[in-house]
């Protein structure tokens, strides 16, 4: 039985996990990654990367790379499928930063953060099988227990581990809820080229709403939200029965090019699940950290997609726990203990007291704007999803204060020539 003893260990490998990866080493510091997946996971096909995340990539400087081979997206266009109404919204320097938002492919994402990890980072296949402190105290080693027997011993760890998270669960946190809604997403391909404008098409009615945005000239990524019960919902792993039931139950009401496009999807990057979330009071007083312990992404807080924020905040995560550890290896020299006074406990606590502040709000602000979209037939709710949400909040609100904020940079921290010059002692 193999053991291993590391100053800091992140459970899973998804953009959460990479992202503070990456913080961290800009940092000098080296964690280890153990991800249960045998390689890189795409599972989602495609993201939408608002300002704010832009922002967190650019702390991270990874953002240039990813930025180069996708073209903003300028429109918004929201159909009312019940009138044919449209409405357009310019998404074009919405945010007070200037950046813009981008669609950008999922596995193109994680590549370019592992990228700039060093090899031997990564270990896949790892499954974690129990967690458990060496002392009752909470500012003592966390064993890790991973399914082949192997013993990890860390002094930091870090969820990143996702919305059914074991160190969450661990911690205490509640298990997520379903909002009561369902969403299957994928990716088409046109070898020959598509010929579409980069834009957001929208399509909503009650209970449903839909829409598609190019990737490139010859990538599609389309999605679709429902009300649904929770059951029989997850239809992970059998693709051929998500697009077959897009087609026969859903794209029926929607125009005849959005079949063409569920058509066209590859297989693997077929996707159907109900939609979580942890209840907001659980995030803003529930235990995120616990001495040397926290957790990060949806591992943290788990939101409904509907807000476009899920994969934004796990990178302001990243930024901002890296940024309260950076201050501390500042002020400590590069040698931060994990007893006694300027001890690792103290950045974690700084980070969780500031993330929990604005994740509880987009917990809250994402699941009404679900409920807002795919509200009912309703004179006043077609009025806040049509007038209120797409005209006013869509183009004005939250572009300024949900996504034009700046998670900051993290600090300088080089003190010296030596290799490895931080460490957690």
């Amino acid at each position: 039985m193999e053991t291993v003893e590391k100053d800091v260990v992140i459970i899973g490998a998804g953009i959460a996990g990479l992202a503070t990866a990456l913080a961290l080493k800009r940092l000098g510091i080296k964690p280890l990654v153990l991800e249960k997946s045998d390689g890189l996971r795409g599972t989602g096909a495609a993201i939408n990367f608002a300002p704010n995340a832009w922002l967190a990539l650019d702390a991270l400087g990874v953002s240039h790379k990813l930025a180069s081979i996708y073209d903003p997206v300028k429109r918004l266009f929201v159909t009312n499928l019940r009138t044919g109404a449209t409405q357009e919204t310019s998404l074009a320097g919405k945010s007070e930063n200037g950046s813009a938002i981008r669609y950008i492919h999922r596995k193109k994402l994680l590549e370019t953060l592992a990228d700039e990890l060093p090899n031997d980072t990564i270990h896949f296949s790892s499954k974690i099988a129990a967690i458990n402190s060496e002392t009752n105290d909470a500012l003592s080693p966390v064993i890790i227990h991973l399914a082949d027997g192997t013993i990890v011993k860390a002094k930091v760890l870090i969820g990143c581990d996702g919305i059914h998270s074991t160190v969450a669960r661990w911690l205490g946190l509640s298990e997520p809820l379903n909002a009561g809604r369902s969403a299957g997403l994928g990716l088409a391909v046109f070898p020959e080229g598509h010929g579409l404008n980069k834009e957001v098409r929208l399509f909503v009615d009650a209970g449903m709403r839909a829409g598609y945005v190019p990737l490139n000239d010859k990538e599609i990524y389309w999605f679709l939200v429902c009300n649904c019960s929770a059951e029989g919902e997850n239809k992970a792993g059998n693709p051929e029965q998500i697009q077959k039931e897009v087609l026969e139950k859903y794209a029926k009401v929607l125009p005849p090019f959005y079949s063409v496009i569920v058509r066209r999807s590859d297989a693997s990057t077929l996707h159907w699940a109900p939609l979580m979330f942890r209840h907001p009071w659980n995030v803003f007083f529930g235990n995120l950290s616990k001495g040397n312990v926290t957790v990060a992404g949806d591992a943290m807080h788990p939101m409904t997609p509907d807000l476009g924020q899920g994969g934004c905040q796990a990178l302001e995560d990243a930024v901002v726990l890296g940024r309260h550890i950076g201050n501390l290896l500042i002020k400590t020299k590069g040698h931060i203990a994990t007893t006694g006074d300027n001890n690792v406990a103290q950045a974690i606590d700084g980070y969780v007291k500031e993330r929990k502040w604005r994740v509880t709000g987009l917990v809250i602000g994402s699941y009404l704007s679900g409920w807002v979209q795919n509200g009912g037939s309703n004179w006043w709710m077609r009025f806040l999803r049509d007038v209120i949400f797409y005209r006013f909040l869509v183009g004005g609100v939250l572009g300024n204060k949900v996504t034009g904020y700046d998670c900051g940079k993290l600090p300088d921290v080089s003190l010296g020539e030596m290799d490895n010059p931080c460490k957690i002692d």
